[in-house]
């Protein structure tokens, strides 16, 4: 049965006018930052009366979330507050001193995935640097994990691999919240930022999304249900090939595809396998824009059928691997990322583009990744703030 969970930006005319009472301050946000009630952040920090809003940081997809993913843009002024927006997706990725000079607070408030390669937790990790080196104050303004606070996932983050789809050492899914991640990065950086988290209310670590009465608003464009956040750990991998992870049609990444994918016999070998809590079916879509605009191809639906059985990483990876193994002359590695190729920063190593085609590495690679989420287990411990059962008041 749903409840209402309260966010951290429902405390914002509260605590933040204390908090921001005689301070210059900017907020890093998009249209996910709204309290329970829809009101938007930015208009809440607009009223926030005896502080100054001089200033917005935009992060990836913009501030109004109007851009594609990796559509880079610059510095502006918002035509509706008249203010400077200072990018973080163009020629700058972090903060300058420029930027912060008459800032003594920044506001953070995004809806996040809790999953490493979606580029807001980098940001935030960019930000906290920023305001550590050049002593802003940040104030987080807590949002849930969409899948709850349990879910862990995928291999370690290893440090030659790091970039802007991936700034720390972590698995691919965090089950942390943003606020509790930002605690942790702060706990781990050389010199720590003066952070304070406005926590969550009525919130514990078996809640996913739909659970807690709050609106879902699409953290970007191509993230539009919560279905997507479901499978997206898992099949955004593909990003880092020739085969179309489904951006350009109404269900990214819960489809993949290419022109030579044999869907058929892929799905009955995918299902033939068993895999707990998923089902493959085949489809068939042309993408509007990306990677095969305006081909037929052949693809493969991912069902989730089970929430509490299904491992989106571990699903994702024998899906590539099938298709590797089905496709040897027409699948591809493709793209890069900060001179790496995409899909080591993607997975967080090069073990897996390098290796996975050989015998028996699948199952030890999974096997080195269950490994990595134990150790991170621990590793976030000291920093969580939310119980497994109960509310949190």
């Amino acid at each position: 049965m749903n409840k209402q969970v309260l966010v951290g930006a429902d405390q914002l005319s509260t605590i933040g006018s204390k908090l921001l009472k005689g301070k210059r301050f900017a907020v890093l946000t998009n249209p996910t930052g709204i309290d329970s009630k829809f009101r938007s952040t930015l208009d809440i920090c607009k009223e926030i009366e005896g502080a100054t809003f001089s200033a917005c940081f935009a992060c990836e997809h913009g501030l109004r979330n109007e851009k594609q993913a990796g559509v880079l843009f610059e510095d502006a002024i918002d035509p509706e507050y008249g203010i400077p927006v200072y990018s973080l997706y163009g020629s700058n990725r972090q903060p300058t001193e420029e930027m912060l000079r008459d800032i003594d607070v920044v506001v953070f408030d995004i809806q996040d995935l809790g999953i490493r390669f979606y580029t807001y937790l980098t940001t935030l990790i960019y930000m906290m640097q920023a305001c550590a080196k050049y002593n802003v104050a940040l104030i987080v303004l807590d949002r849930p994990n969409p899948l709850g606070g349990n879910h862990i996932e995928g291999g370690m983050l290893k440090e030659p691999f790091f970039s802007m789809v991936g700034a720390w050492k972590m698995p691919a899914m965090t089950g942390m919240t943003i606020g509790e991640f930002a605690r942790l990065v702060n706990g781990q950086m050389d010199k720590a930022c003066e952070l304070q988290v406005i926590p969550l209310v009525g919130w514990n670590r078996s809640t996913e999304f739909p659970d807690t009465g709050l609106p879902w608003i699409m953290p970007s464009p191509n993230m539009p249900t919560i279905n997507t956040v479901r499978v997206y750990a898992g099949n955004c991998v593909f990003e880092g090939t020739n085969l179309s992870e489904g951006r350009g049609t109404t269900r990214p990444f819960e489809m993949v595809g290419a022109p030579w994918l044999q869907h058929r016999k892929l799905c009955d070998s995918m299902n033939d396998m068993k895999l707990p809590g998923v089902w493959f079916q085949p489809v068939t879509f042309s993408p509007t824009f990306q990677k095969h605009a305006g081909l037929l191809c052949n693809g493969i639906m991912t069902y989730v059928t089970d929430k509490t059985l299904y491992h989106s990483t571990e699903t994702g990876l024998r899906l590539l691997h099938q298709i590797m193994m089905m496709h040897p002359d027409e699948f591809e590695w493709r793209g890069n990322e900060d001179g790496l190729p995409f899909i080591d920063i993607l997975t967080g190593s090069d073990i897996v583009r390098t290796s996975l085609h050989q015998p028996n590495v699948l199952e030890s690679i999974i096997a080195q990744w269950r490994s990595d989420c134990a150790d991170w287990e621990q590793i976030r411990k000291p920093y969580l703030l939310y119980e497994d059962v109960g509310d949190n008041d």
